[in-house]
């Protein structure tokens, strides 16, 4: 059933599990049902016919963007935890909420002054506290930036739940998921292929006269050549933590980076603004002598000054090289 629409069946046929572990990325156009299918496993839209069935235990923890605007923007992170935490002590939220980038005071803040990015941050950190064995995210990355991303990108990698991902981040799927599903005319299928592959038949698909449909493709290789599940987990945890500690390594180099570029930036300033007043016949007369004097000992100081800057810079740029590669 499409929400607020009359009952209409945008997927049918479905018979799909979800087990423990399992990663699926969930591909389709926008429009095909992805979203009316991901709020059907969340429980907030009921089938139109068979059945749902949770085990025991299970806890789902479900990100869209409509759990945005449902926050309260007059009140504040601290308050939005609070509500699901009540036993906690205020130290350890305030120390929770810091990890996701709510330090000190902006815990305590409005969120009527909060970024579209900042409240999908706060919508998500609401999430991970409950501790979630089956995560459901719609589009997580919409609104975010791109240190917040990569933070989800890593967090998700090392999340050891069952996860059901909708995104149009290609990066985002690479990383988090092991195999995908599509929603398309009206079906639930296992996508045998990767997102190349997906890409081709979407363009061909979307080009094609309609008497031409395009299949789905067939898996192209034996199953047994590609690793199983939990070891593509493992390889994904793996790259997430050196993607981690490539990040931390790259943070001190950047920043020195940034701070030796602004240096040269105001110094390249003064050497133009020396340079324009040598250029000037005036400061060459009799009673420009100390002024002169002192413009020259300006621009000896600037270039050596730069001179040690730019040597400086280069070598930080080969480090941040060495990290990267």
């Amino acid at each position: 059933k499409m929400e607020g629409a009359p009952d209409k069946t945008v997927v049918r046929g479905i018979n799909f599990s979800l087990q423990s572990g399992q990663r699926y990325g969930l591909l389709g156009i926008n429009g095909a049902g992805k979203s009316t299918l991901i709020k059907t496993i969340a429980g907030e839209l009921a089938p139109l016919a068979g059945k749902a069935i949770f085990n025991k235990g299970l806890a789902v923890g479900y990100f869209a963007q409509h759990q945005i605007e449902m926050l309260r923007h007059d009140e504040s992170p601290l308050w939005h935890l609070s509500r699901i935490a009540q036993s906690a002590r205020e130290q350890d939220l305030r120390n929770y909420l810091g990890g996701f980038n709510f330090p000190g005071d902006m815990a305590t803040t409005s969120l009527s002054t909060f970024s579209g990015g900042e409240k999908a941050r706060l919508a998500l950190a609401l999430i991970v506290w409950q501790r979630p064995n089956l995560l459901l995210l719609d589009e997580p990355t919409n609104h975010l930036d791109l240190e917040t991303r990569e933070a989800l990108t890593v967090a998700l990698a090392q999340f050891e739940g069952t996860l059901v991902l909708v995104s149009h981040d290609r990066h985002l799927l690479r990383a988090t998921t092991d195999q995908f599903l599509i929603v398309a005319e009206g079906r639930l299928t296992p996508f045998d292929g990767d997102l190349e592959d997906y890409r081709d038949w979407l363009f061909k698909t979307k080009l094609a006269p309609t008497e031409e449909a395009v299949p789905l493709p067939e898996a192209k290789k034996p199953a047994v050549t590609a690793p199983p599940a939990p070891a593509r987990r493992e390889q994904k945890r793996r790259e997430a933590k050196v993607r981690q500690r490539q990040s931390a390594a790259r943070k001190p180099i950047e920043s020195r980076i940034k701070r030796l570029e602004e240096k040269m930036a105001k110094l390249n300033a003064q050497k133009s603004a020396i340079d324009a007043q040598l250029a000037d016949p005036a400061s060459y007369g009799e009673a420009r002598k100390e002024a002169l004097k002192a413009l020259i000992l300006d621009q000896a100081y600037v270039a050596r000054e730069l001179a040690q800057l730019e040597a400086e810079w280069l070598e930080q740029q080969q480090r941040l090289e060495q990290v990267t590669a």
